[in-house]
């Protein structure tokens, strides 16, 4: 299994390398999974805020950004029934842990990580 090096918290995901990168990865380290499309401006607002908490939380988590409108990948909204965009996932030990759509402010995304994690 390829995990992400320390450089690589922040990643592109596509359906086949689902399971792999977001799934079995989060048994080592929490997955914010990021499902957002190119026309979705709430999705161009929130991805530079979702950056920030990456590089905020330094190693303790990694962010999967999966582009809803490439190939298969809706595959992965229909199977989580995703109903907008963007919709953020959290997934540790292999399971979903939360999850919030929308964009949202760095203060809110930094609670809602540590209200999640800190149950795990």
């Amino acid at each position: 299994m390829h995990l992400p090096h320390k450089n690589e918290s922040l990643f592109n995901v596509d359906f086949h390398e689902f399971e792999e990168k977001v799934i079995q990865a989060s048994r080592h380290k929490p997955v914010l999974v990021d499902l957002w499309a190119e026309w979705c401006t709430p999705c161009l607002v929130i991805a530079p805020v979702l950056k920030k908490l990456i590089e905020h939380n330094e190693g303790r988590l990694l962010l999967a950004k999966v582009e809803v409108d490439e190939g298969e990948n809706m595959k992965v909204a229909g199977h989580y029934r995703v109903r907008g965009f963007p919709a953020v996932i959290l997934f540790s030990d292999g399971v979903e842990r939360g999850r919030f759509h929308g964009a949202r402010p760095l203060s809110f995304i930094q609670q809602f990580v540590d209200a999640h994690i800190d149950r795990v």
